[in-house]
């Protein structure tokens, strides 16, 4: 699944958020660093989770979500795929 992603400019790195996976935030000096960090953000976000949410259009969020995009804010998707746990046994 894909979800959006938006990442803002701060005064000493860059922030980002999922509009859809609400508390899911991370941080980061580029755009990579915070792409990758946006991953491990959805999978630590996941981790004991069996539903997740629906993910919206980009259309949506700015017709119906109320999302307000600053000039300098970067959109893009960070496709998630869940991976099995593995459960260690004795």
């Amino acid at each position: 699944m894909k979800y959006l992603f938006i990442i803002e400019k701060g005064t000493r790195n860059l922030s980002g958020y999922f509009p859809d996976v609400s508390g899911c935030v991370t941080t980061g000096r580029t755009v990579e660093k915070t792409l990758t960090n946006a991953r491990e953000a959805l999978d630590l976000h996941f981790e004991n989770e069996t539903r997740f949410p629906r993910a919206k259009s980009l259309s949506w969020h700015l017709d119906k979500g109320g999302l307000k995009l600053a000039p300098t804010d970067l959109v893009t998707w960070v496709q998630y795929e869940q991976t099995p746990s593995v459960t260690a046994r004795a």
